[in-house]
């Protein structure tokens, strides 16, 4: 009796992503996540020190920005064995939007809120004021105004990854088709 052997031959599909796009996206949501990640910590330290309680934001911003950095490296190991999959991508960038998106959304209530926004306070009561010299209400101003501009810096990079994460989701899905051979 003969017998029969099988053989199948895979062929694994190759993804051609555009390199200076991927490279530069990479970019500026590693430092949209960092600045973020930095900036809500840092408010997190100033509220403990301060006897303050700690708004939902400042943790939920800092752990979004931990998974984005994850992430981000995961990705970049996928990028270095070549197994970049447009598909994993999408479904992380648009997980990764929905969370950076919510976090935006309250950051904008906090920041650009009518009575009491942190940005009308800043306005009011920092941005309009000048200290010089040494003492300690020079130091205060600084630290106020460095307060006022991390909110400004945080509010920024966080419309500039909700956009990014959706280019890399559009990015993704041009890879899937095809369309940058």
């Amino acid at each position: 009796m003969a017998t029969t052997e099988i053989v199948t031959v895979q062929r694994r599909r190759k993804y051609h992503w555009p390199e200076a796009q991927l490279n530069f996206w990479l970019l500026i949501i590693w430092v949209a996540a960092g600045l973020n990640l930095g900036v809500f910590a840092n408010f997190m330290m100033i509220q403990q020190q301060m006897s303050l309680g700690i708004p939902w934001l400042f943790p939920y911003m800092v752990t979004v920005s931990a998974l984005a950095i994850i992430f981000l490296i995961i990705f970049m190991i996928l990028i270095m064995q070549r197994q970049l999959l447009p598909g994993i991508v999408m479904v992380f960038s648009f997980i990764l939007f929905v969370l950076w998106l919510a976090g935006l959304i309250e950051t904008a209530i906090e920041f650009l809120g009518s009575s009491g926004g942190v940005n009308g306070n800043c306005n009011l009561y920092v941005l309009g004021q000048s200290f010089s010299g040494v003492s300690i209400d020079t130091l205060a101003y600084l630290e106020q105004k460095s307060i006022c501009q991390s909110w400004q810096a945080a509010f920024s990079f966080e419309i500039v990854g909700c956009v990014f994460f959706i280019w890399m989701i559009v990015m993704a899905s041009q890879v899937n088709r095809d369309q940058y051979e």
